[in-house]
């Protein structure tokens, strides 16, 4: 894309954020709204799934990653909630994004409005509630698990960066392509799950070490790069790869600016279809 069209799009952003934010506000608020802790299931959720996840895999089934030197089951549960974070963050997006614009009819039909608005809010609301488990997470690396480091803590909004422009993006296309094929829905249920198995939040990549076919698929799917470049800045001390890195730069940018110009482009044909 142009630097003037890039400029251009982010001024666009930039004079809407008054309408984004009322959006973002409304999006959360309806997420909680009608029970009786409110706001507070953010907090609570992340909080009880880190203790299934300890109990579960760190216990029972007793899966080590094999990075780090004696291994604990905190560390396990650590590592998988972050990955978890991540992979929610996605699953959300591909859920609720072909029915963002499905779902409002009544603001599709009035001309002023700005409809690429809605999936940003509704982007916004997801990675609220992702800082509220990133929060936790880190209170729990300092608390349980073996601490943080300035390192770690400066890569980690360079290494979420390009996972917000691949989830920004996609919520923008998968919203445009809902109103033309409901169908889609059916489909990203099973994407999803495909999602959380291609992204080794369950397992050591150390698995597919003697396996060259699968490695050679799963290297390319970002969300698995993020997953292990958040882990090795925030919990197993480890240098950033920054061939990886910037992969997943190249591919968020790329599928952040293709779903801004896929929306913008058949936007117009919104409110002859619904």
């Amino acid at each position: 894309m142009p630097a003037t069209n890039r400029s251009s799009l982010l001024t666009n952003f930039a004079r809407k954020r008054d309408l984004w934010w009322q959006f973002t506000v409304r999006a959360v608020e309806l997420r909680h709204r009608g029970s009786y802790l409110g706001i507070i299931w953010a907090v609570l959720n992340p909080l009880l799934m880190l203790g299934l996840y300890m109990l579960v895999f760190g216990f029972i089934f007793k899966i080590r990653f094999g990075v780090l030197p004696h291994e604990s089951s905190v560390d396990i549960a650590l590592a998988i909630f972050l990955g978890l974070i991540l992979f929610h963050v996605t699953a959300e997006t591909l859920g609720v994004g072909p029915t963002i614009i499905v779902g409002q009819p009544n603001l599709v039909k009035k001309v002023v409005f700005p409809l690429e608005v809605l999936p940003l809010a509704q982007i916004s609301a997801f990675w609220f509630h992702l800082l509220i488990s990133l929060g936790l997470l880190l209170i729990g690396i300092v608390v349980l698990g073996r601490g943080l480091t300035l390192a770690g803590l400066l890569w980690l909004p360079v290494v979420l960066l390009p996972h917000l422009l691949l989830t920004t993006g996609l919520c923008w296309f998968l919203a445009a392509i809902g109103v033309f094929f409901r169908d889609i829905n059916q489909v990203i249920q099973f994407v999803a799950q495909i999602m959380l198995w291609a992204s080794a939040i369950f397992y050591p990549l150390s698995r597919f070490h003697g396996s060259s076919v699968i490695w050679n698929i799963l290297k390319w799917n970002p969300l698995l790069q993020t997953v292990q470049l958040a882990r090795c800045a925030l919990l197993w001390h480890q240098p950033i790869n920054l061939l990886c890195l910037g992969y997943t730069y190249a591919i968020g940018a790329a599928v952040f600016f293709a779903g801004s110009c896929f929306f913008k482009k058949t936007q117009s044909a919104f409110a002859d279809v619904l």
